[in-house]
């Protein structure tokens, strides 16, 4: 039996790694008072942006990848609202004066 190129050292040795970063990431934080409930959600939101761009430039996957992992109702919705955010507002003109 031949074993697979991918060990459990080698599965060890990243899971090092990326604990390693984590922690060198949270001792880089410094320590400041709580953010509110509104700023900790856009810290959240942001922090998963990044870490989904990150992911969708290693595998190179397109957007019809990333829908194809929602049900379909949700993929939809989610194309939808990338359109929207797309679409530029039209401007507001001015009302004349009577």
């Amino acid at each position: 039996m031949t074993t697979p190129k991918y060990d459990y050292r080698q599965f060890q040795e990243e899971l090092a790694r990326l604990e390693s970063k984590v922690e060198s990431k949270v001792e880089k934080q410094p320590p400041s008072k709580p953010l509110g409930k509104k700023a900790a959600a856009a810290q959240r939101l942001a922090t998963a942006r990044d870490e989904f761009l990150a992911l969708r430039k290693r595998h190179d996957l397109s957007v019809a990848d990333v829908v194809a992992f929602f049900p379909e109702e949700e993929g939809i919705a989610y194309l939808q609202q990338l359109i929207v955010a797309a679409q530029a507002k039209p401007r507001r003109t001015r009302k004349p004066k009577d």
